[in-house]
């Protein structure tokens, strides 16, 4: 029913902006992936991993402006890429890229300055440019 969707979306979106959010909400969903074999598993992990980003993505309706939430959810979703199980690492990571390549073509000077810059700044530094 409509009214259990909006409740969903209110609750899912109120985590995200707390700290740790993205982490939790990734965890919850992708709990239980992974431990199969075969292209059938992967692919449904896959799955699993572009809903996630699609989500990530999507500002919710809560929130005051698109710059305040990439602000909020934009650090916690690099630091999706620094998770040390290597099981979950990888369905973190895939998260974190798709979730970066849907935000950086939706809005790509957003994605730019909340995204690309942080994680390309070490790099950055190293060239002395």
């Amino acid at each position: 029913p409509a009214w259990l969707r909006r409740l969903c979306g209110q609750l899912l979106s109120e985590r995200l902006l707390r700290p740790n959010g993205v982490q939790a909400v990734v965890r919850g969903v992708m709990e239980g992936t992974g431990g199969g074999a075969g292209a059938e598993a992967a692919a449904v992990d896959w799955r699993r991993c572009d809903a996630v980003a699609k989500i990530l993505a999507s500002c919710p309706q809560q929130c005051l402006s698109l710059q305040g939430y990439y602000s909020l959810v934009c650090p916690q979703i690099l630091d999706l890429l620094h998770i040390q199980d290597k099981l979950t690492a990888r369905q973190f990571q895939r998260v974190a890229t798709t979730t970066l390549l849907t935000m950086a073509r939706e809005h790509p000077q957003l994605a730019e300055r909340h995204l690309l810059q942080p994680l390309l700044a070490p790099l950055l530094r190293c060239c002395g440019t």
